[in-house]
């Protein structure tokens, strides 16, 4: 079965006593066993709840996975993951990864004893760059927010020479355009608040591996730490992820035409979509995915002001997130990346001058009349002072 067919039909009706089409909302946080000799599988709404099983067992399905779990924010996700590490243990990070990600390591390692390094390009990493120290890779292919393609089949191999891992922040393209657990990754995170969810109504994140030891130990972790997601939020996601492909082929052909425009318009100084930064990373993204999504992210030549440019769209909202129906452009470095100190955003190449967009599912005529429109005001405005 094609995933987009999978995405839709999602949850077998016979799974649920009276076969619904759309799976029942369970709220009990308690449920009544036989006897003291005969426990059902659900005893406690933390442990295990009906509706957000299914929700597990859909997104299992569309990652080709044999666990998955659901938590009750992407942070909570990245949390239950970085909670398999030990005191000792170093794990390499993107220079570009997402800015809470980052204040994760940046803020909370040093506690628990565990060190982390900032890697600039993982496609340059070998095998021999990896201490022993070394417990894990954690990579965003493409990154947040400069789009950077890094090799995720390469990367596994290199890994699992040295018997680490390979963590795979999957949120920018979902399993519908890449799987990195099919590449090799040992485990795949969402933010599903973006994507998955698709309607900016819904905070959840998800984590899947083919490792029963992982495994095991995150089912421990999602029960003891307690980051769960509701039921009517399992349910509301499992909704969402059934317009999945047909959001995301609308989002990508937006997409298209706005990438082709910015690459000509003389108002762009620089234009980042995955595959942008060289050859050889357009070949890997070719390779491993097959769509690159709809984020990008520009920089203004300065003849334009970025200021009145943003203040004059009228269908993209300055709004933090992505991946929703709406379209949405933010500054990285003052609202999603803030969590890097100055210096360290100069290295990358996050600073203000950099504004990310999220394409929605509007008329793509519209989207380019409203960018075409507010680039116009940015220069003339700005030739009038």
């Amino acid at each position: 079965m094609k995933i987009d067919s999978l995405i839709v039909k999602g949850i077998d009706a016979k799974d649920n006593p009276d076969h619904a089409v759309v799976p029942p909302i369970y709220l009990a946080t308690t449920y009544v066993q036989e006897d003291l000799h005969d426990f059902q599988s659900y005893a406690y709404a933390r442990g295990g709840n009906p509706t957000r099983n299914n929700l597990e067992h859909l997104f299992s399905k569309i990652e080709q996975a044999d666990y998955a779990y659901a938590f009750a924010s992407g942070m909570a996700a990245v949390s239950a993951v970085f909670s398999l590490l030990h005191s000792g243990d170093k794990v390499l990070l993107n220079n570009n990864v997402y800015g809470g990600t980052y204040r994760y390591a940046s803020n909370l390692f040093r506690d628990r004893g565990i060190n982390y390094e900032l890697v600039h390009d993982f496609n340059d990493l070998t095998a021999e760059d990896l201490d022993d120290d070394v417990a894990a890779l954690y990579v965003e292919t493409p990154s947040n927010p400069l789009l950077r393609v890094a090799d995720i089949q390469r990367l596994a191999a290199v890994a699992h020479q040295k018997g680490k891992l390979l963590i795979v922040d999957n949120t920018f393209l979902t399993a519908y355009y890449q799987n990195p657990l099919a590449l090799g990754a040992d485990v795949v995170l969402y933010s599903a608040t973006k994507y998955l969810s698709g309607h900016a109504d819904v905070l959840a994140g998800l984590v899947a591996t083919n490792q029963e030891s992982i495994a095991v130990k995150l089912k421990f972790l999602q029960n003891t730490l307690g980051g769960i997601l509701s039921p009517t939020d399992s349910y509301a996601l499992i909704r969402g992820i059934k317009t999945l492909s047909v959001r995301l082929d609308r989002q990508e052909e937006n997409t298209d035409r706005i990438i082709k425009f910015f690459s000509t318009h003389p108002g762009i100084e620089h234009l980042y979509y995955p595959g942008s930064f060289s050859r050889e990373e357009k070949a890997i993204q070719e390779r491993q995915a097959s769509g690159h999504g709809s984020v990008i992210s520009i920089r203004l030549t300065p003849e334009y002001d970025q200021d009145r440019f943003v203040a004059a769209l009228s269908l993209f909202d300055l709004a933090v997130s992505l991946g929703g129906v709406e379209s949405l452009i933010c500054q990285p470095a003052t609202m999603t990346h803030e969590s890097f100190d100055a210096d360290l955003q100069q290295k990358i190449g996050i600073t203000k001058g950099l504004l990310r967009l999220a394409i929605g599912i509007e008329n793509g005529e519209d989207l380019l009349e409203d960018l075409t429109q507010a680039l116009d005001k940015a220069k003339q405005k700005k030739h009038l002072e």
